[in-house]
């Protein structure tokens, strides 16, 4: 799908209050409702949106710990990568997983709500996990920038 100026605006619109009305929307981008609703179906549908949340604050539900565990596999053959992220899965509190090219098979983002509670997921689920050679883990000082979504240039 090829995204005009109108859907890019749209885009960045619901990027930044995904709780706007469509009737608030459509007047930002320059339609009316009826118009403006059948594009953001358009969009969800294409996948461009792929769904709408609450950004919270971790700190304020109990997980003030944010780390970083950066994870080398002894195999890097499709079945053991696909294995592990199977297993990441299943950790709640593994926010995010991507995998990366060079030294490092993943970067994990993950949140705990106390030290102990981090090594706990690190030694029960992390180390343990077949075909972990290591895990290498930094602890987030303080996040000086985090934006949802991506930046959206005009078409």
């Amino acid at each position: 799908m090829t995204f005009d100026s109108i859907d890019r605006r749209i885009l960045e619109l619901l990027q930044d209050d995904g709780r706007m009305t469509n009737v608030e929307l459509a007047e930002r981008v320059g339609l009316t409702a009826p118009p403006c609703l059948r594009r953001v179906r358009a969009l969800e549908e294409a996948g461009a949106i792929r769904g709408y949340h609450a950004e919270i604050d971790p700190a304020t539900l109990g997980y003030p710990i944010t780390v970083f565990a950066m994870v080398s596999l002894r195999s890097q053959a499709e079945h053991d990568l696909a294995t592990f992220e199977e297993h990441v899965a299943t950790i709640p509190e593994v926010r995010e997983c991507h995998m990366l090219n060079g030294e490092i098979d993943f970067i994990l983002k993950i949140v705990a709500s106390d030290l102990k509670s981090f090594q706990e997921i690190l030694m029960t689920h992390l180390t343990p996990a077949p075909n972990v050679a290591s895990v290498k883990t930094s602890l987030t000082i303080r996040t000086a920038k985090s934006l949802p979504g991506i930046p959206i240039r005009a078409g």
